[in-house]
């Protein structure tokens, strides 16, 4: 650079420009040298003075800041608030396997659903699951334009000016990487960074964290990147979202392709042909786990032919064609101290073991679960003794396992460590919130006694009350930002008609009430103007929200996110779906038999949300929700312009040239809905040779039938 050492001063505006290229293009080269290959050529000293060099250049020359520019990776402006993205392809999670016999089950599997494939012809990847925070990175034209997190693997967070901090992570990818580009991958403290951040908290004298990868999530999530900078935060790549062009075809391919365009790799994935050498990794791996600079939690297994992936396709929430199989849980012994038992939003009463303090798997744990009663008796699910029969007391040496995100649980008791004249725990009958009796109810279709003893106190109980409003509000049901459960619990308590809030909707109209209240909320302490500008702006943000989120936020006993998104896929809108669930509360007829045959709900699930609709306070809470917030009906199928797209359809008998799940992924993804029943609603049969009642039923309702082969027509397949 002829200009290089030429004092800033004298600079003349070209000069400056061409400066700053340069500037920008070897300050990235030594930032991937000292982060992706631990081979630095200059030294520290060295590396500051090109950056304060180019700080003075862009002083001087504000226009000519560069999109790529090192002080943007470092410095950018603190955000006001994380704005959401909504991803182009959602980031879905792993299904889990915990044992070695899972995972042949899983590879089993594979070879199932694609059906009639000769032994070993189908290779896997192996890599380290990463104990991190999961990243999706988008570049269009080369350039690094978006970081967001996975969020609910819908809608993550905006974190792009922190992400732009992170060194290892490129600004931009060489020219022949398509115009599309979503590299996803995990970001991560190292264990040596950890500790040294921990020793310099110590030194200052203020707390320490807890762990590497809750550390790596708080930094990532700083309003100031310039602290996200500061804390030495790492980045593996190993999947993708959009692309607007495949550089390779298979998943180690990709990756390769990943590390050629400048994103560090996990140097320990490697392909196989069989389980047993997927599993001869894993403990491999395993055994390398202490002595890694980085934590890991499993080792993920994927069908390596992108082709085959997408035959496969995905469930409701994970893939088909790829699983995380876990490592087995850390386990440590300490003093069970007491039990309490807390009441959920359904009433069910959970006891919650009180520990001594101990650290299992790096964390510090002082409480764990206890599942219910029967569990702390010894009894099994099904009345089978668990633990050898062994129950357990207050004051018992206890062996607390934690795994993962799992919430440790006490697995069993070390009987020569009992105190003499310990009692057995007596669980309560009543709950301990509202004084109701607590009950366990009989399951009607098994006969067995429910597990879970639930208080009867129904809305007159604070504690359901107030757990549903925590889970009407939470991240993934409203997202009410500035509602916590320290702002829900005061709401709920307060005397004054005009700030309390007992029911979902009265979240919504708060801010009336408080324009004709005497009593502003800004006045109390621990509100404020500007928070109080804030909680009213996220309550108005959330009067339109996904049908899928509305349904999960209702609180309906059984239905989870999935099911919830399953829900809102089937019925479309809300007007839908809540007059179908009315009009099934006979327990027969259309919509009743409509909502059993969907793909997924079961009896159980299907007998639950109609429960939930014939309580007239259910109902009434609901409509009144309704004249404040509007459900926004669910996505069309994505694939319009397929012949079966937003139809009915129902396979029945064998097929013998796809199995039975390959059939059902195709549908879905062609944009059809798959019924396990036929009904009126059911516009397709699909027959196989054995095919019994439900073609019967078809011919009878006049519905189109057809075989395999005229299937695969229709579908193009």
């Amino acid at each position: 650079m002829s200009n290089e050492r030429k004092p800033v001063e004298q600079l003349t505006e070209a000069e400056a420009a061409e400066e700053l290229a340069f500037l920008a293009a070897e300050i990235a080269r030594h930032d991937a040298l000292y982060h992706r290959q631990d081979a630095p050529e200059i030294s520290d000293a060295d590396y500051d003075a090109l950056k304060r060099r180019n700080d003075l250049i862009e002083g001087r020359f504000p226009a000519l800041i560069r999109e790529d520019s090192p002080s943007r990776r470092v410095g950018a402006a603190p955000s006001l608030t994380f704005q959401p993205v909504v991803h182009a392809r959602p980031m879905l999670s792993l299904d889990n396997t915990f044992s070695d016999e899972d995972a042949r089950d899983f590879v089993a599997g594979v070879y199932r659903f694609l059906g009639r494939l000769p032994d070993h012809s189908i290779a896997f990847t192996a890599e380290p699951k990463i104990d991190g925070l999961s990243m999706s990175l988008r570049y269009e034209n080369g350039r690094l334009v978006t970081a967001a997190t996975r969020g609910d693997g819908t809608t993550g967070e905006n974190v792009t000016a922190n992400v732009r901090t992170i060194g290892m992570i490129p600004q931009r990818l060489p020219a022949d990487a398509p115009d599309v580009v979503e590299v996803r991958g995990e970001i991560y403290m190292a264990k040596s960074d950890f500790a040294a951040l921990n020793t310099e908290m110590a030194a200052q004298g203020r707390p320490l964290y807890v762990n590497p990868r809750n550390t790596a999530a708080g930094s990532l999530r700083q309003l100031d990147a310039k602290v996200t900078a500061s804390r030495k935060l790492r980045f593996f790549a190993y999947a993708w979202g959009e692309m607007s062009a495949m550089p390779a075809d298979t998943q180690l391919r990709m990756v390769e392709t990943f590390k050629a365009w400048g994103f560090p790799v996990n140097p320990l994935i490697q392909r196989f042909d069989s389980a047993d050498e997927l599993l001869e990794h894993y403990h491999h791996i395993e055994r390398e786990r202490p002595d890694l600079d980085y934590d890991i939690d499993g080792v993920v297994y994927k069908v390596d032919r992108l082709d085959l992936q997408a035959r496969l396709g995905f469930r409701s929430r994970s893939p088909r064609w790829a699983t995380a199989h876990k490592f087995p849980a850390e386990q440590a012994f300490t003093r069970l101290k007491g039990i309490d038992i807390q009441v959920g939003r359904t009433g069910a009463l959970t006891p919650v073991a009180r520990l001594e303090p101990i650290t299992v798997g790096g964390v510090v744990v002082t409480n764990a679960t206890l599942h219910n009663e029967d569990y702390i008796r010894g009894v099994g699910n099904r009345g089978e003794p668990i633990r050898e029969g062994r129950d357990i007391r207050i004051g018992d040496m206890v062996i607390v396992q934690r795994a993962g995100d799992v919430v440790p649980q006490i697995v069993d008791v070390v009987m020569d460590e009992r105190a003499e004249g310990a009692e057995p725990y007596k669980f309560p009958t009543t709950c301990p919130v509202c004084g109701s009796h607590a009950v366990r109810d009989i399951n009607e279709k098994s006969g067995r006694v429910d597990a879970v003893r639930r208080c009867t106190g129904g809305f007159v109980c604070r504690a359901q009350a107030v757990e549903h409003l925590k889970h009407f509000v939470s991240r993934n049901a409203f997202d009410i930002e500035g509602l916590g459960s320290k702002q829900i619990e005061f709401f709920f308590e307060s005397e004054d008609e005009n700030l309390r809030i007992r029911t979902a909707p009265e979240i919504f109209t708060l801010e009336r009430r408080q324009d004709a209240s005497l009593t502003k909320l800004e006045n109390i302490e621990g509100f404020g103007k500007v928070s109080v500008r804030k909680l009213f702006e996220a309550i108005k943000n959330r009067r339109k929200i996904a049908l899928h989120r509305f349904i999960y936020a209702l609180g309906i006993r059984h239905v989870g996110e999935t099911t919830a998104k399953l829900l809102a896929r089937s019925y479309g809108s809300y007007d839908h779906f809540g007059a179908a669930m009315v009009e099934a509360g006979s327990f027969a007829g259309d919509a009743w038999n409509e909502l059993n045959s969907i793909d997924g709900i079961g009896e159980v699930v299907a007998r639950a949300i109609v429960e939930f609709y014939k309580e007239p306070r259910n109902v009434e809470v609901v409509s009144r929700l309704l004249e404040e917030v509007t459900p926004e009906s669910a996505e069309m199928p994505a694939v319009t312009d397929s012949p079966v797209a937003g139809k009915t359809v129902v396979f029945t008998g064998s097929l013998e040239k796809m199995t039975r799940d390959e059939a059902k992924a195709k549908a879905e993804s062609l944009g059809a809905k798959v019924a396990g029943s036929v009904s009126k609603k059911t516009d397709i049969v699909v027959a196989g040779p054995g095919a019994g009642s439900k073609l019967d039923k078809a011919r009878e309702l006049g519905i189109q039938t057809m075989d395999e082969d005229d299937w695969l027509a229709l579908i193009g397949g």
